[in-house]
């Protein structure tokens, strides 16, 4: 059985092999760049000081290259736009030092010129003739959004400018798409894992828009989510725009990949805290939902792609919503969160939906446990998520930065053993 035949058996909920594991496959299950690093040194894969690509910019992520997907048996690859976050092309690769001492690769549009205090600011498009929109401080590992907020003026408010951000997919785009989705589907035997963008609506990582230049609109974290009740209506016309927009986008894109994807990521909106559900069932079924069914709907009747939907936290109590909206799979499974026990999640839920995530506790066990307690979770998470199909290993989000290299090792040695 080979990994794309592996996958797709899970995400039908049958018994593959052996459980499906995902590292790099999209923007919500990869590896800060510093532990792709250490991970890439451990396993004796490059000299030292050998360089490692951040492929995405925002989260700092690494390049999870061919020779660690085998080594690790990773059976998904990601489908990534040309693009990053920031707007700036993902090519005209340079050298760049983190502030640990982790020697990487950036971007030709990365800013490697610290302030004054230390912090590297980012720029939209990569021109630093615009306001700077993403701030690393000084020691950091990620970037945070620069709040650009213009003064609102309910008067004018528009839903077109919340809207500047999508547009109708570039041939250019269609084209690098469609070479790239070929050639992962004749090169490799992986999963592909697509991440087209476009339909994940309200989630705040993309509201400021740190990719624009001049960003107009509720670009403020804090006033967007109040907007969700003291400006409904005006939520609900940029989700429809959205929609309008990400439902062609997909119809071209189907066109030039068609179902050599198996994946579609749809939602990155996060709807969860450490206690319980940012809004409400009846918040998400009368704002949300609406739009996500027409999404899924879309990509069942004309594709084979199944639909992937990332919330952090305790969504427990949003989980029969985001089933019914039609989601087929639900990540990060964020165990660590209230309620949201592993054994419930799989009897009340594991027959409807695919659990992707849930693996190991990213919060604690993964960078403050040993690495016994790495091995032990790794192997009770298997058992629980991965005892009937239904379930593809990934830690509970990105694997972050300054984790041991003792219990990255633990990690994927007990993936291997247990799966």
């Amino acid at each position: 059985m080979n990994s794309r035949e592996r996958v797709n058996l899970a995400l039908n909920h049958q018994k593959p092999d052996r459980v499906p594991l995902d590292l790099g496959g999209s923007p919500v299950t990869g590896m800060h760049v510093s532990s792709v690093y250490k991970l890439r040194q451990a396993l004796g894969l490059d000299p030292p000081g050998t360089p490692v690509k951040v492929i995405e910019p925002y989260q700092m992520l690494g390049e999870i290259q061919p020779d660690l997907l085998d080594a690790l048996g990773v059976d998904v690859v990601p489908l990534w736009g040309p693009d990053s976050m920031f707007g700036y092309a993902l090519k005209d690769w340079k050298p760049w030092t983190f502030f640990d001492g982790t020697p990487v690769l950036v971007p030709g549009g990365f800013n490697t010129q610290p302030e004054p205090n230390g912090d590297i600011l980012m720029y939209p498009q990569g021109n630093s003739s615009f306001a700077p929109s993403g701030r690393m401080p000084a020691g950091g590992f990620y970037f945070d959004a620069i709040v650009r907020q213009p003064p609102i003026d309910d008067a004018r408010l528009d839903p077109a400018e919340n809207l500047e951000e999508f547009q109708l997919v570039s041939e250019s785009d269609l084209a690098h798409y469609e070479q790239e989705a070929r050639r992962l589907f004749t090169d490799t035997d992986k999963a592909i894992f697509a991440n087209f963008g476009g339909t994940g609506f309200g989630d705040i990582a993309l509201v400021p828009g740190v990719q624009l230049p001049n960003p107009a609109g509720i670009r403020d974290m804090t006033e967007w989510y109040m907007s969700t009740i003291t400006r409904r209506d005006y939520i609900w016309r940029v989700f429809e725009g959205q929609c309008e927009i990400g439902l062609e986008n997909l119809k071209h894109i189907h066109a030039r990949v068609g179902e050599k994807v198996s994946i579609l990521f749809v939602s990155g909106a996060d709807f969860g805290a450490q206690n319980g559900p940012l809004i409400s069932p009846k918040a998400y079924r009368d704002l949300f939902q609406p739009f996500h069914k027409i999404i899924n709907t879309w990509v069942h009747e004309n594709t084979t792609w199944k639909t992937f939907i990332h919330s952090c936290g305790s969504v427990i109590k949003l989980y029969p919503d985001f089933i019914e909206a039609g989601f087929d799979i639900l990540n990060p499974v964020q165990t660590s969160a209230a309620a949201m026990d592993p054994t419930t999640l799989v009897k009340q839920f594991g027959e409807r939906v695919t659990f992707w995530g849930g693996g190991v506790d990213t919060q604690s066990t993964l960078p403050f446990g040993s690495p016994q307690a790495v091995r032990s979770q790794v192997r009770e998470r298997m058992q629980i998520f991965g005892s009937r199909g239904g379930f593809v290993f990934n830690p509970i989000h990105n694997v972050q930065a300054n984790i041991p290299v003792e219990n990255l090792l633990a990690l994927y040695q007990a993936v291997e053993d247990f799966r």
